[in-house]
């Protein structure tokens, strides 16, 4: 599989897309690694950048974050970046079951592996607005891009999955709420790390 492949038909006309995704036959580890590792770069690398040189306001200061302590949640963002990708496919492919999805375990793996990896590129892409680390904007094209990420679940996977529109429907929800849950545990993960002390340290100012 070539890098990045898709990436921008899943934008352009994504019905096309979705069915040249299911042609490809890929395993799960060369969709993944294809792209993930790469368009994870996106937001961690902006987000580095803009906590260290352009900085963020809080009250009415505009702090910034030491080296040490951007490269250090960089890191760790871009660790549970590729986990929390990896098990959103996981995920995927054991509920696939439930569905009746068609076709062997490693089509199922390679499909669901799939639908994570291309319905999470939107929020990828959108990442460079960590450039400007403005809460209300971040979180506002973050928003957008996450609402563009549900619309391709519902309309990948009965091309993808080979779904009638009933059984889609179900597993797209099922998808979704599963994304959402991710997302939560992701987030008391980070309230986690930071009462151990791996939280953000600032620049003298």
């Amino acid at each position: 599989m070539r890098l990045l492949s898709h990436t921008i038909g899943i934008f352009t006309n994504p019905d096309k897309e979705w069915e040249a995704i299911r042609r490809d036959k890929h395993s799960f580890a060369q969709v993944f690694l294809s792209h993930v590792p790469i368009l994870a770069l996106i937001p961690t690398i902006s987000g580095y950048i803009g906590v260290t040189q352009v900085g963020f306001r809080i009250g009415d200061n505009v702090q910034k974050l030491t080296a040490g302590s951007a490269l250090s949640l960089s890191i760790l963002t871009y660790i549970a970046i590729l986990i929390g990708v990896y098990l959103f496919g996981e995920f995927i492919n054991w509920m696939a079951k439930t569905y009746n999805v068609e076709g062997d375990e490693p089509t199922r793996h390679y499909e669901g592996t799939a639908l994570a990896v291309f319905v999470t590129t939107p929020i990828f892409l959108v990442g460079f607005i960590g450039l400007y680390p403005n809460l209300w904007v971040n979180a506002a094209v973050t928003m957008l891009a996450a609402c563009y990420s549900i619309y391709l679940i519902y309309e990948g996977i009965p091309i993808l999955m080979n779904l009638d529109k009933d059984r889609a429907f179900l597993y797209a929800t099922s998808v979704v709420t599963v994304g959402l849950v991710l997302l939560v545990t992701v987030r008391i993960g980070t309230v986690i790390l930071w009462s151990m002390g791996i939280g953000p340290v600032y620049q003298n100012t």
